[in-house]
């Protein structure tokens, strides 16, 4: 059995918490922090959550947490722990390193320099050669330092779990896809009903439901995660894991038709959108439409709208916006009568030009911006 901690962004974790708890895994659990959950498992419920999880940045597992004062107590204790069980002295290591708060240690860089001096110190005096340093190594610790507490992990992931594969391109404000997808779960989406952007963009939204109705796992279109780096790899039981993935993918009909839609007033947002769900094997769920909003009409009778919309904070002045929301708001009132609403929103004021009660207001983050998740229910 083995610990490991799945970060998310601000705003997830109760989200992620039942969503690796969805998986069957029993032992899982949060303390305190708003970006991760813990769960311990054997090896096999790592490989599940990296390859399953829509909502997770990353998995780790930590390995190491202690005080430390200065040079000596970091190098010394960081050595005293095997670092040769995870790899190989021709494979390559990389330390990322943040300090935060610290009266001892003020720069990550050094910091980075002596934890990596005290592990490939280990290999030397172990084997008489030292692993390389490399920015795409085996195995990526993760140093975090805050005040005098140090704390390390190893990196089962690799690159960021959010980065699916299928955006090649993006607008300047994109939302990621992990953050997309706990939209979609905090909106209690059922992964069946029909879904509008009206705000489309690049099209995550969208695309992240698609995937889920499909049933796809994100992980499976990664070409590799970190810990077939690791020297207990274990194949056959990975393998195991990604034929149960392809199992549990939805058999669609041959003549599928879109159920999910989206609308920007960009053009370049629409093609860049239709691209993106090409690159994923959604294209043919999803309708992508170059309209205003106030233009906006039900295609199918019943679903329910999930957007980011603008709120001025990376694209534009927000005085600007508030004619589309109000837009927004008449569009609503007029036309879907019985569709629940859900918006995310960087803005404490433009939400109020809908004039709309909102029914339910969450917090959570887009990127570095305090956002609320507004549901809205029209009568």
């Amino acid at each position: 059995m083995a610990k490991f901690f799945v970060t998310c962004s601000k705003g997830l974790r109760d989200s992620l918490e039942a969503e690796i708890k969805a998986m069957g895994i029993q032992r899982v659990w949060s303390q305190g922090n708003d970006m991760g959950v813990y769960f311990e498992g054997p090896w096999r419920d790592c490989y599940l959550v990296n390859l399953k999880t829509r909502l997770g940045s990353r998995v780790i597992m930590p390995i190491l947490d202690f005080p430390a004062y200065d040079k000596d107590e970091l190098y010394n204790n960081v050595k005293k722990h095997d670092f040769t069980k995870y790899i190989n002295p021709d494979q390559g290591i990389y330390i990322d390193a943040n300090v935060s708060a610290s009266p001892k240690f003020k720069d990550q860089r050094f910091v980075a320099m002596v934890v990596k001096d005290a592990i490939v110190d280990q290999f030397r005096d172990k084997f008489g050669e030292r692993p390389d340093v490399d920015s795409k190594a085996s195995l990526r610790i993760h140093v975090k330092v805050f005040k005098n507490q140090v704390s390390l992990s190893v990196d089962t992931s690799g690159y960021p779990l959010f980065q699916r594969g299928y955006r090649e391109e993006k607008l300047e404000a994109p939302i990621k896809e992990t953050l997309a997808a706990g939209l979609l779960q905090m909106a209690d989406w059922n992964g069946e009903t029909s879904i509008i952007d009206p705000f489309c963009g690049s099209g995550t939204i969208l695309i992240e439901a698609a995937l889920r109705w499909q049933k796809i796992a994100p992980g499976t279109g990664r070409k590799k995660f970190a810990f077939q780096d690791l020297q207990n790899f274990q194949s056959e039981v990975f393998e195991e894991v990604i034929n149960e993935c392809f199992d549990e993918e939805r058999e669609e009909p041959e003549d599928q038709q879109p159920i999910f839609f989206g609308y920007d007033v960009s053009r370049k947002a629409i093609n860049i959108a239709k691209t993106n769900a090409k690159k994923a094997g959604v294209d043919h769920l999803i309708e992508f439409t170059a309209q205003n909003v106030v233009n906006l009409e039900p295609p199918v009778e019943n679903g329910m709208i999930i957007t980011n919309p603008p709120y001025g904070e990376r694209l534009s002045d927000p005085y600007e916006l508030q004619d589309t929301y109000k837009d927004l708001g008449y569009v609503l009132k007029e036309k879907f009568k019985g569709w629940t609403v859900w918006m995310i929103s960087g803005s404490a004021e433009l939400p109020a030009y809908m004039r709309l009660k909102a029914s339910r207001k969450m917090p959570i983050h887009n990127g570095p911006i305090e956002c609320r998740f507004l549901k809205y229910e029209i009568n």
